[in-house]
């Protein structure tokens, strides 16, 4: 496995131990007869050290400056040196870097293996929710929710930090379901699920290798019920005869005896692949590769931050018959054989889940983000 993880690296600071910094010097200004001398330097300058002062560090780079004062009198020292050195610090900060080929990268996304499909969402577009009930670069803006429901009326944004493939261009956003999220005439469910806006029945996305991203938080606001069962993730076949793989969570109505607080990915005979306890505190991180010239699966799997590694996998499944992947919830009822059009569903619901890092990459080459 090729190591897909954090692919940024901090820029190097390099060595100025030996080096004569006064042929980098900003031409000095003066005041009163005092030269004020700005001089642009690394951090890792141990002849200078005592004398540096960060003053501005952006996520793009690093800006350090030494101001070094040169007079007679340390005691002589005015209010108008002061100014003048206040008033050069900007223009030396706006300045292009003396050492570009140095400058910090800031952590990124993670994402490392070329995008197929992307669902994360802009932070902009989490201030205008509205763009999803439209046609969009991300989501189909028709399927699959509640009749005349929009997804602004659906999707949350809630405050919280970036997931890990995230970062701080994307928001997470979180799907809810109410009493109204009745899919044309399903009433036994309860549903919404994003669809990817480029993902058909029979596409690139359903050949060669692929790897589903997608990490999870839990809204304590909008805790899900989990004496119900719930399809949360999926990937639904192009006859909608079945799913391929389908990740889950509360109790199975075929399987009472599964643990109800733990997400389970499963194939599509029901068959548990992997599982883990729902952390409600950290985001959780899962990547589901899909071996479609092998009729493979591999899962692996992060909390919080962290790397993610390899947990289940590779494992035969049947990956046969295209389709579309859906994200979201799919909230069954109880005390009923007839799932799709009958059962209990409490009323007054107010549930939700939330998502970040949605993606589908390519994974060719043993490509895997991780």
């Amino acid at each position: 496995m090729k190591d897909c993880g954090s692919h940024y690296c901090a820029g190097l600071w390099g060595h100025f131990h030996k080096r004569d910094l006064s042929r980098h010097q900003v031409p000095p200004r003066v005041d009163a007869g005092r030269d004020v001398h700005l001089k642009l330097a690394m951090m890792q300058s141990r002849k200078y050290k005592d004398l540096y002062a960060p003053i501005s560090s952006t996520r793009s780079s690093t800006s350090l400056i030494l101001l070094t004062v040169f007079r007679s009198s340390p005691a002589k020292m005015h209010a108008a040196s002061v100014l003048a050195m206040l008033l050069a610090a900007p223009l030396a900060l706006a300045a292009p870097s003396l050492y570009p080929h140095l400058s910090y990268r800031a952590p990124t996304d993670n994402v490392k293996c070329p995008i197929v499909l992307d669902g994360r969402v802009p932070t902009n577009n989490s201030k205008t929710p509205t763009v999803f009930d439209t046609s969009n670069a991300l989501f189909n803006p028709d399927y699959v929710k509640g009749n005349n429901l929009t997804w602004s009326q659906i999707l949350k944004f809630p405050a919280t930090e970036p997931s890990r493939f995230d970062g701080p261009a994307y928001a997470a956003v979180e799907v809810t379901i109410s009493d109204r999220s009745i899919f044309q005439k399903q009433n036994g469910f309860r549903r919404a699920g994003l669809q990817f806006a480029k993902d058909s029945p029979q596409d690139s996305s359903d050949e060669g290798i692929k790897t589903l991203h997608f990490s999870v938080k839990q809204d304590p606001t909008r805790p899900l019920n989990l004496t119900h069962e719930y399809l949360n993730v999926w990937h639904e076949a192009a006859d909608y005869s079945n799913n391929q793989i389908q990740f889950q969570v509360g109790t199975l109505i075929d399987n009472a005896a599964s643990k109800k607080n733990n997400f389970k990915i499963l194939d599509r005979a029901g068959k548990q692949i992997w599982s883990i306890p729902i952390d409600h505190k950290k985001w959780q991180n899962f990547a589901i590769k899909l071996d479609y010239t092998k009729n493979e699966t591999t899962v692996f799997y992060s909390a919080g931050n962290a790397k993610l590694a390899r947990v289940a996998g590779p494992t035969s499944v049947d990956l046969a018959g295209g389709g579309q992947f859906q994200l979201g919830i799919l909230k069954k009822p109880t005390g009923t054989s007839d799932v799709v059009n009958a059962g209990y569903q409490e009323p007054n619901l107010n549930e939700g889940q939330i998502y970040g890092g949605l993606f589908v990459e390519d994974s060719a080459n043993d490509c895997v983000s991780l």
